[in-house]
């Protein structure tokens, strides 16, 4: 099996967060959104684990692990919260374009 370099890992992060901001910036829809915030969460937190193994060969900070692990649970129960909004904003607008949704701010 052949053995990939931290550097390697590194660009994929750097890759998939500036696919989370692509979605963040480009799309209109508040779900496609939320999922944009929370690939670039994703990636933030590999590229923390990623970088905790690069600073300590052969094994991982185990304070790194606890600070994703935090984050990851954190980051559900905002994303929860999220949708929970979109899904009543859609109940009480009828749509989920947030250009439609600024437009109703007055």
């Amino acid at each position: 099996m052949l053995e990939l370099s931290a550097y390697i890992y590194l660009m994929s992060t750097f890759i998939l967060f500036a696919i989370g901001l692509y979605i963040l910036v480009a799309k209109k829809n508040i779900i496609r959104m939320v999922l944009g915030v929370e690939v670039m969460v994703t990636a933030a937190n590999m590229a923390f684990i990623i970088l905790s193994g690069f600073l300590f060969p052969g094994s991982t900070d185990p304070l790194a692990q606890a600070i994703v692990i935090i984050s990851i649970g954190i980051g559900a129960g905002v994303a929860t919260i999220a949708l929970i909004l979109a899904v009543m904003a859609y109940r009480k607008y009828g749509t989920l374009d947030i250009t439609k949704l600024r437009e109703l701010k007055g």
